[in-house]
This record gives C-alpha cells, sequence and structure tokens, in this order.
C-alpha cells in the first residue's frame, strides 16, 4: 500500500447523496459496498461511467477466460503495486481457476518456471504495457498463437482498466476492506 490513510475517505451509507446512492445501486442491496466503491461515489457521474466498462472488462463479453483475465489483472496490479487491487483479485483469481502457486509466481514474471507459453505471453504482454505502453511484435505473435484478434483486444482493454484502477486506489489511498490482509511483497510501497 502506497498510504497508510485514505486521502478520499469512502462515503458511509449514512451519507449517501441521492447521486450517490443511484451509482451504488445493486452493491447497497446486496449490503456491501467495497472500500473502491465509497471512495469513488465522490464523483458519483464517474463511477457510473467506470462502472459500466470495468463490468465489460469483468463480464463475458471478454473474450478472454476468466483465469487468463486475472493473470493480467494481477500482473498489472503487481506492477503498480496496487495492495488493494492485488488484494481483491488475488482471491478473483483462485475463484476463476488459478492456484495459489500460481497467484504467487505471478510476482515472480513470465520468466519464472511453470508458466505455458500463453501465459507467459500474457504476462509479458502486461509487463510491456505497463513499461512502455506497446506490445511489441514478438510478444504480439506469442499471443496469436494462442488467443485469437478480439482477445488479444481484450489483453489491452484489461491492462488499460487495471492500470486505471491502480492509480486510482494508490493515488486516493483506498484503504482494504474489513477483514483482509496485505500481501507482504506489496507493504512499504
Amino acid at each position: 500500500m502506497r498510504l497508510k490513510t485514505a486521502r478520499i475517505a469512502p462515503v458511509p451509507d449514512a451519507e449517501l447523496t441521492a447521486d450517490q446512492k443511484e451509482a451504488l445501486g445493486p452493491m447497497l442491496e446486496t449490503g456491501r459496498v467495497l472500500n473502491i466503491f465509497r471512495t469513488l461515489a465522490h464523483a458519483p457521474k464517474a463511477l457510473k461511467a467506470f462502472l459500466s466498462w470495468g463490468n465489460y472488462v469483468l463480464s463475458r463479453r471478454n473474450a478472454l477466460p476468466a483465469r487468463e483475465r486475472e493473470i493480467v489483472i494481477l500482473r498489472i496490479g503487481f506492477l503498480c503495486r496496487a495492495g488493494y487491487e492485488w488484494t481483491q483479485h488475488a482471491e478473483i483469481g483462485l475463484r476463476s481457476g488459478l492456484t495459489a502457486e500460481e497467484v504467487a509466481r505471478i510476482k515472480a514474471g513470465a520468466d519464472a518456471a511453470g508458466w505455458s507459453a500463453a501465459d507467459a505471453a500474457l504476462i509479458r504482454a502486461a509487463d510491456e504495457l505497463h513499461h512502455d505502453q506497446f506490445i511489441t511484435d514478438s510478444t504480439w505473435r506469442a499471443l496469436g498463437e494462442h488467443f485469437d484478434d478480439k482477445q488479444k483486444m481484450d489483453v489491452v482493454f484489461t491492462a488499460g482498466q487495471y492500470t486505471q484502477v491502480s492509480m486510482m486506489l494508490n493515488t486516493f489511498g483506498v484503504q482494504l476492506d474489513e477483514g483482509q490482509s496485505l500481501d507482504p511483497d506489496l507493504k512499504g510501497f
């Protein structure tokens, strides 16, 4: 975590405006609104737009299988040193078919032993997008051996979405939700 306290505090239920309640919609009905959304509720129109695009990235409309999508999200979250993002998506990754060992290995990168060629290509693409905002020809070809053009586009969309998410989380100081623990490799950032 970059900050020990929030720069922008999550909005508690008692202080939500009508616009904020509308933006948070179904989340309020479930009784569980994550700190990221309570923080973004300070800008309800932006939150609604953010949720629309985020729902695409996390839905079946994204042509990447959930496991592969989570590899990209976790790698971007780790590279951005976004402790909140990593914490949320480590759990989602496990539910999406990643093993605990694979989640941990994502931190080591594409050259760590044990990755399939497809998984290594996803991690390499995330690294290149993070560092240069561009996927090289060799990595694009490697992705093409396992993924179609729509899936390759969704790699870029996913990496871009979670780069933005990481920027917001880190800069706004969004703190972990109750009951969560920060990965030791992300402490002190």
